[in-house]
């Protein structure tokens, strides 16, 4: 049996995917901005283009997983910052929030469409069949895209947001000692997924936030 899914639902997934990988960075970008750093817009990150946000192997990890992946990171000089270790957790937290809201916002438009939708189905109106079913899997996958990429960058895991959000939390000399395993940081997530232990952890989070979302549809 193939790993991936089914080429219907890779496309009917494209369209979720880049926007919650957008819309996560975007506001990590922004936030950084606001709060006085002007690196991420001279990096080009302020801006909806998902192509400048795409990470190759997080990108392959969503499409594998459908609930779990990364984007390419904003870059943020905290030099450039008031407070850095408060407005390091602030920037941090944006992305997770940016994808909460936008999984609330798909939610709310799946209940609507899904209603709308009904007296038409009770017909077997052609257009239920060939273009509102796709769309209902399409804000279906964006709710639990959205969930699983917020919760998941929420682990406490150099170099995803959670870590970041920790370290600005901890007292100094802890958040020192935090650091220093931030250069194996990205081979233990690895390990961590290819090993099936933070879908264990989180998956059931994500199904059950996004089912919540969701109102018990799809």
């Amino acid at each position: 049996m193939s790993l991936l899914p089914d080429l219907h639902i890779l496309i009917v997934m494209a369209v979720p995917l880049l926007a919650a990988v957008t819309v996560h960075e975007l506001a990590h970008g922004l936030v950084a901005y606001r709060l006085g750093d002007p690196t991420p817009k001279m990096a080009g990150r302020l801006t909806l283009n998902p192509l400048k946000h795409l990470d190759l192997f997080g990108t392959l990890a969503f499409i594998l997983t459908q609930t779990i992946g990364w984007a390419k990171p904003v870059p943020v000089n905290p030099r450039n910052l008031r407070s850095p270790r408060r407005d390091m957790v602030w920037i941090a937290l944006a992305g997770p929030a940016a994808n909460f809201l936008l999984a609330a916002l798909c939610g709310l438009l799946l209940r609507n469409l899904k209603l709308l939708l009904w007296p038409l189905s009770l017909l077997g109106h052609e257009a239920v069949q060939f273009f509102g079913k796709p769309l209902l899997l399409m804000l279906a996958l964006g709710v639990q895209l959205n969930v699983g990429l917020a919760i998941f960058n929420l682990l406490p895991i150099p170099p995803l947001d959670g870590s970041k959000v920790l370290a600005g939390l901890l007292p100094r000399k802890l958040a020192w000692h935090y650091s220093r395993i931030e250069p194996f940081g990205f081979v233990i997530l690895l390990l961590l997924i290819f090993t099936g232990t933070i879908q264990k952890i989180i998956l059931p989070a994500i199904l059950k936030l996004s089912y919540l979302l969701r109102g018990g549809l799809l």
